[in-house]
C-alpha cells in the first residue's frame, strides 16, 4: 500500500532518517586522494593538506547526505521531480530491517601552507549520525493492533531492535608536516583535534522481546513473557517549551549540551615519479605514480546527560495481552505518558541517572591514489569500523565500506565516477564534476533516473575558494647565480 506524507509525526520521522541534506568531509567521494581537495580531505585524512599545491584554501560552505534502508520506498520523487508529489511505503515481509542517515556541514574549513612542509587547518563542522536496526520481523503495513502483528508469527521468536543517534557541533585544528623528503619518496602525517558538543543524543535498546499464544475465557490471544528495554536521550529536549519561543529554546538547547573531544590521525606515502626535468618544466614537487595513506578517524565520544523520561524496563507482570496493551496504550502522544502508563505493565521500570556516552563513528581508512597519464587518476578506498573495539552498544559506525573512484581533474575543473559498496551491501554508482570553486555531487545515480530510490544515495555540494593562482610553478632558474 502506498500513503501519502500526510501525518505529521511520520513526516518528521522520515525527513529526519531519509530526507535531510547531509555527511562528513570524507565523504566527498569525489576528491579522495585529490591533491585539489585541501581542506575538504582533511577529514579523510589530515595528512593530506600538506601536499597541495595552494598556499591556502576556504570551503566556505559544504554539506553531504548519505542514507540506506531496506525498509522505506519513496516514490515519485527523484532530484528533478517535485517532492511535494511523494509518497511512501513500507516493504512487506520477514527480514531485518535497518536505517542509516548520516549528515555533515562544513562551514569555513580552512588550509594554510606554512611552507611546502607544514600546514595547518581549521574550521567548524556540523555532524548527525541516525542508525536502527531489527532482528528478522514480519511486517504489513495493513497492521491496526497488536494481534495483527503477533498473527503474523512474530510471537513465535525473540524480538529485538536498536537504534542510536547522536549530533553534535566540532570545532578542529589540524597540523600536518613532512617527515621525510627522499629521491623517490615522500612520507607526511597529520593529526586534528576536535572540540566537541553533543547536541542531542538518543539511543533504543530491546532485547528478548516474546509473547506465547494462549487462551483465556475461551478466546485466543497473546501473553506477553519477556523483555528488556531502554530507551534514553539528550536532557536539553526536556527544556523545550513552546512558550520560550524558537529562539530562546535553542538558546537553551545548546548552553545544556555536553563537552567532549576526539582525534585524528593520519600518514601519507608518495611514490614520485622518476622523470628526468629540465628548468622549462613545471614544478613537480606535489607529483606523485603513488600516493597511499592510512588514517585513524574519530577517536573519540559525546557525552549526554540523560533526560528525565529516559527509562530502563524488564519483564512483565502475569496475565498481560495483546488487548491489555492496546488499551493501556491507546491515543499516547508524549513519552511522559507512555511512561506513566507502563506501570502495571513492566515488572522492573528504572530511572538512569548521570550521563550517556555515544562512541563516535572511529574506522580506519586506506586510501590510495594512482596517476595514469595526463589529468587522469584513479583512486581506492577501503573503511573498516572499529567503534565495536571501545566495548560499549552506543556506538556509531560509518556506511563507507568500498570505494573505486576514476577522475580526470585539473585546476579548475573535474569529471570523477565513485562507485561504491557499503557495509549495507548496497553498489552504488555516483558521479561529479568541479566547476572553478563549486563542487557537486550525487551518491547513486538512481536519485536521478528514477522515481522510487531516493531512500537510498544522497548527495553532497562544496564552495572552496582558492588562490587564483596554482602556487606550484617552477621558476626559470637559468639567470640565477651559482651557487658558492
Amino acid at each position: 500500500m502506498v500513503n501519502h506524507f500526510n501525518k505529521k509525526w511520520l513526516l518528521h520521522a522520515l525527513w529526519l532518517l531519509l530526507v535531510h541534506t547531509n555527511g562528513y568531509a570524507q565523504n566527498y567521494y569525489a576528491l579522495q586522494g585529490s591533491n585539489y581537495a585541501g581542506s575538504l580531505g582533511i577529514g579523510n585524512n589530515p595528512a593530506s593538506i600538506v601536499n597541495t599545491p595552494y598556499k591556502w584554501d576556504v570551503t566556505i560552505f559544504g554539506v553531504q547526505k548519505k542514507n540506506a534502508t531496506n525498509s522505506v520506498v519513496i516514490h515519485n520523487w527523484s532530484l528533478f521531480s517535485n517532492p511535494a508529489k511523494s509518497e511512501y511505503s513500507i516493504r512487506e515481509g520477514d527480514f531485518k530491517r535497518f536505517v542509516y542517515d548520516d549528515l555533515n556541514v562544513n562551514l569555513l574549513n580552512t588550509r594554510i601552507a606554512l611552507n611546502r612542509k607544514q600546514a595547518i587547518g581549521f574550521g567548524l563542522n556540523l555532524r548527525s549520525y541516525t542508525q536502527a536496526s531489527t532482528g528478522p520481523v514480519n511486517f504489513v503495513d495493513t497492521l491496526t493492533s497488536t494481534r495483527d502483528f503477533f498473527d503474523l508469527g512474530n510471537y513465535d521468536r525473540k524480538l529485538s531492535a536498536d537504534a542510536i543517534h547522536s549530533a553534535w557541533v566540532e570545532f578542529f585544528v589540524t597540523w600536518a608536516q613532512t617527515i621525510w623528503d627522499r629521491t623517490d619518496s615522500r612520507l607526511n602525517a597529520g593529526v586534528t583535534a576536535k572540540l566537541t558538543r553533543g547536541v542531542s543524543g538518543a539511543y533504543v535498546n530491546i532485547l528478548n522481546g516474546s509473547a506465547t499464544s494462549t487462551v483465556h475465557n475461551n478466546i485466543n490471544d497473546y501473553t506477553l513473557q519477556d523483555v528488556y528495554a531502554e530507551y534514553e536521550y539528550s536532557s536539553n529536549y526536556d527544556g523545550w517549551q513552546k512558550e520560550k519561543g524558537t529562539r530562546q529554546n535553542l538558546r537553551d538547547f545548546l548552553s545544556h549540551s555536553q563537552t567532549g573531544v576526539s582525534f585524528d590521525f593520519g600518514l601519507e606515502y608518495l611514490i614520485k615519479p622518476q622523470q628526468i626535468l629540465t628548468v622549462f618544466d613545471d614544478d613537480t614537487y606535489y607529483d606523485y605514480n603513488w600516493k597511499i595513506g592510512l588514517s585513524l578517524l574519530d577517536v573519540g565520544f559525546n557525552p549526554y546527560k540523560y533526560g528525565v523520561n529516559s527509562r530502563r524496563v524488564s519483564g512483565f507482570h502475569d496475565n498481560i495481552t495483546d488487548t491489555v496493551l492496546d488499551i493501556r496504550f491507546d491515543d499516547i502522544d508524549k513519552l511522559q505518558d507512555f511512561n506513566e502508563r507502563l506501570n502495571g505493565i513492566a515488572k522492573n521500570i528504572k530511572q538512569p541517572g548521570g550521563t550517556f556516552h555515544v562512541v563516535n563513528p572511529m574506522r580506519l581508512v586506506l586510501n590510495v591514489d594512482h596517476f595514469i597519464t595526463g589529468a587522469w587518476y584513479v583512486n581506492g578506498n577501503a573503511s573498516l569500523n572499529l567503534s565495536s573495539l571501545s566495548g560499549k552498544e552506543r556506538r556509531l559506525t560509518e556506511l563507507n565500506m568500498l570505494t573505486v573512484t576514476p577522475r580526470w581533474e585539473t585546476r579548475r575543473l573535474g569529471f570523477f565516477l565513485p562507485i561504491q559498496f557499503n557495509t549495507k551491501e548496497k553498489l552504488w554508482v555516483g558521479g561529479a564534476v568541479k566547476f572553478g570553486p563549486l563542487l557537486l555531487g550525487i551518491h547513486n545515480w538512481a536519485n536521478v533516473f528514477s522515481k522510487n530510490k531516493m531512500q537510498n544515495g544522497g548527495a553532497y555540494l562544496a564552495l572552496v575558494l582558492r588562490p587564483g593562482k596554482n602556487t606550484a610553478t617552477r621558476l626559470d632558474k637559468r639567470l640565477d647565480c651559482p651557487p658558492n
